[in-house]
């Protein structure tokens, strides 16, 4: 249940996040330690095309490893853009010998040529515990007509014999909930009915499918008696749309004190001249070094195609993810050795 929760709390930072990014250039790192939060992070660009980041974050009392890539595959469908995660997220809970494996959800940005931007997550998230057998299943739903179904996660936690164990409902945006399964499908059962005798009562002319973002139900998530709370979404701060939608967390990921600067790499993102001219207000510089810095990194590439040299990783190599099997991006090691050389110029 809670690795559950922390699955979806972790895509709940993309609502209304619609502005563009800054791309990661090749190589670019970051690294985050959280002591009182109890870990450290570091991330890497280590694929330009296809753009993947991957990342690696352990607990510091040897509690957890968290890792995984971010590679999301872009579709457009004229008036939307769809982003399609192809990186896995592994969880591995070190003192209870256990390892989750799962995919996010496929992430829309709808009115992306005109109209008000907004975002959307749909498709089906299955988070699989490798020790027990266990799975969850939940579902994003899509939007669909008139946003019944906003924001709206639910789905069932089950044994290995496909027995449900728990049910979990709530709004990505929101919480997340778990109840037991009969509970929560008598109450199921009861909605649709209700439903059914809104829609007979009242028939709907109108079925053409609207790209205009639909306002989310009033009385948010009905709360099914007997359910237990898993996670509950922490208000964003007041001056938050002025930040481009940004959590607090988000707001500080940023920052750069003194001391640090003599100890990180020279390829974190900290140090990126075009982040740092935007974050204090140098608007035409940022835009002038994010020029020079992709002119950059395009003459990089062809010198390294003339000279038929590979692009090497220096924290991260591709294998087998010890768990699923399939290819993942693997943490080398020696990091926060803090001997850096050799590294790429890449700013």
């Amino acid at each position: 249940q809670c690795v559950a929760a922390f699955a979806v709390s972790a895509v709940a930072s993309q609502w209304e996040r619609t502005g563009k990014p800054f791309n990661p250039l090749l190589g670019e790192t970051y690294e985050l330690i959280r002591d009182d939060l109890g870990f450290r992070l570091l991330s890497e660009q280590v694929s330009h095309h296809p753009p993947i980041s991957a990342f690696y974050a352990e607990g510091l009392n040897n509690d957890f490893v968290f890792h995984g890539s971010i590679y999301p595959k872009l579709k457009f469908w004229g008036k939307s853009v769809e982003a399609e995660p192809k990186g896995t997220m592994t969880l591995e809970l070190l003192e209870h010998n256990e390892a989750y494996t799962w995919t996010n959800p496929t992430c829309c940005v709808h009115n992306i040529i005109v109209g008000k931007l907004w975002i959307e997550q749909y498709g089906n998230v299955e988070i699989t515990n490798h020790k027990t057998g266990e799975k969850c299943v939940l579902s994003f739903k899509p939007c669909g007509l008139f946003g019944k179904e906003l924001h709206k996660v639910e789905g069932y936690i089950q044994d290995k014999s496909k027995k449900k164990l728990c049910a979990l409902y709530g709004k990505w945006t929101e919480c997340l909930y778990s109840v037991d399964p009969a509970t929560f499908e008598a109450y199921k059962k009861n909605d649709k009915k209700n439903t059914e005798e809104k829609k007979s009562s009242k028939q709907v002319g109108n079925t053409e499918e609207s790209d205009e973002m639909p306002l989310p139900d009033s009385e948010s998530v009905y709360v099914i008696p007997g359910s237990v709370l898993l996670w509950k979404i922490t208000p964003r701060p007041p001056n938050s749309a002025q930040m481009y939608n940004f959590t607090s967390f988000a707001m500080a990921l940023n920052e750069l004190d003194k001391e640090m600067e003599s100890v990180i790499p020279k390829t974190d993102c900290r140090l990126r001249p075009d982040i740092r001219a935007m974050e204090n207000g140098e608007i035409d510089l940022a835009s002038e070094e994010k020029k020079r810095l992709e002119e950059k990194q395009r003459t990089a590439r062809k010198n390294r195609s003339k000279s038929e040299e590979d692009w090497k990783t220096r924290w991260f190599h591709q294998g087998p993810n010890p768990h699923t099997g399939t290819q993942d991006w693997l943490y080398s090691g020696n990091y926060w050795d803090r001997n850096y050389f050799n590294l790429p110029d890449i700013y």
